[in-house]
């Protein structure tokens, strides 16, 4: 959520780079709203000033009273029980400004950092740097979908079966190796990347959502617990980042850095016909994600750090990638700036991504009041928050599909991942 003065302040400013990602803000709506929140706030400051001046004036007659039998106060503590009604009421006035004020603010999505590409699509990002190389097959490669079900360790049909449509179901050592993937990047995460692993809930309340900008704007893409106040959880982000909610952490503590595996759900709303087939784009899957509580100006030297982290899982993996920085048209609701790491997928003969990379910079952390209180300072100042998948499982395993299919139909297991999986080299096919 942007700062409400430094938006009044900046207006033009802030429009011209909301412009870049393709969004219009009710600048109208939040001006009229803003003068009008100032002007009763004047007023309630003029009452409350009175209020005081008379209170004085009433204790100095009462006092006068006591010792000469002089002076009545009736009039003036009449005159006060109307300044004291007219506060209150401009107070709950205030109250329904600034809730008006708060839908608006909410709605409102970060401004791009300047280093952020102008674009209006994701046609306009910007590749930063490549890793490794494609392999080479003497045989036509195979989409995990079809290698998958060749095996039979990926059921499609019985995940529509017991669920419905973009849900499917993993058995054998295709779930073996989920399971292995999870396990190898939580011990990398923990072990070499300092982070502190947590397993939050994966159901959350509204002001969790709203926290880091999932609501109210994306409502229609999340699941909802009916007649109750929970939400399946559409990213490990979401919990991690409020753990701080309402909170004030000590500056000798920052940086903060969290892991956690659970499993993702999303409507995937705005995806109606894309991505039907296979493993992309399911209503469940299953992420490690990578969030930190940062000072201001170390953010941007802990995002390119956090992307860092990620990327060293396809390295020890050694699958092909690329980096990109996500143009104005392209970042999400919260971020500041993003990079996207995509990886390649021989089957589709295209790049796709894997993990975003984000620093919010103070968008998240204003939502859910997380600040840090600075040594030897008075007051208190707000955290930059940074998220990242460290990685998608579920691409993670379609990568490896595809990119260590043998011939035969067969998947090579990495070497990184065979202390994992008893010592296993080859994926040869199961049933459940």
């Amino acid at each position: 959520m942007l700062d409400s003065k430094y938006l009044r302040e900046n207006i033009d400013f802030v429009v011209e780079r909301l412009s870049l990602r393709g969004e219009g803000i009710d600048t109208a709506g939040f001006v009229e709203l803003d003068k009008k929140r100032r002007g009763v706030l004047q007023r309630v400051e003029v009452l409350k000033h009175e209020r005081n001046v008379v209170s004085n004036e009433i204790a100095t007659i009462k006092k006068d009273k006591e010792k000469k039998g002089q002076g009545d106060a009736a009039e003036l503590i009449q005159k006060m029980k109307g300044v004291s009604n007219e506060i209150k009421e401009l107070d709950d006035e205030l109250n329904y400004i600034d809730e008006d004020l708060k839908k608006i603010l909410s709605l409102i999505p970060n401004i791009p950092h300047e280093s952020v590409p102008a674009g209006t699509s994701e046609e306009d990002n910007v590749e930063v740097r490549k890793w490794g190389t494609p392999p080479q097959f003497d045989f036509e490669p195979l989409d995990h979908a079809d290698i998958g079900e060749k095996l039979g360790i990926i059921d499609f049909a019985g995940g529509v079966k017991l669920a419905g449509s973009r849900f499917s179901m993993l058995s054998g050592h295709a779930a073996y190796l989920e399971r292995a993937l999870i396990s190898f990047m939580l011990d990398i995460h923990t072990r070499e990347h300092g982070y502190t692993e947590m397993l939050p809930p994966f159901m959350v309340n509204s002001k969790t959502m709203t926290g880091t900008g999932q609501l109210p704007k994306f409502a229609d893409d999340l699941f909802k617990i009916e007649d109750t106040d929970y939400w399946l959880i559409p990213t490990a982000e979401v919990p991690l980042t409020n753990i701080f909610r309402d909170e004030i952490v000590e500056e000798e503590d920052l940086p903060i850095y969290m892991t956690a595996y659970t499993p993702c759900f999303r409507k995937e709303a705005g995806s109606y016909g894309k991505d039907t087939r296979g493993l992309i784009r399911q209503h469940q899957f299953s992420k490690v994600e990578l969030v930190k509580f940062t000072k201001p100006e170390n953010s941007y030297d802990e995002l390119e750090k956090l992307l860092l982290n990620a990327e060293e899982i396809l390295k020890r993996l050694n699958i092909h990638y690329r980096v990109v920085n996500l143009s104005t048209g392209d970042i999400g609701f919260a971020a500041a700036k993003t990079y996207d790491i995509e990886v390649w997928l021989p089957g589709q003969n295209t790049f796709r991504e894997i993990s975003s990379c984000s620093n919010c910079e103070d968008f998240q952390a204003r939502r859910a009041n997380i600040r840090f209180r600075e040594k030897g300072k008075k007051g208190t100042s707000l955290v930059h928050t940074l998220n990242g998948s460290g990685l998608a499982v579920g691409r993670t395993l379609i990568a490896i599909f595809e990119n260590y299919q043998k011939s035969d139909g067969t998947i090579e297991v990495p070497e990184a991942l065979r202390p994992y999986m008893n010592g296993l080299k080859q994926i040869i096919g199961g049933c459940r």
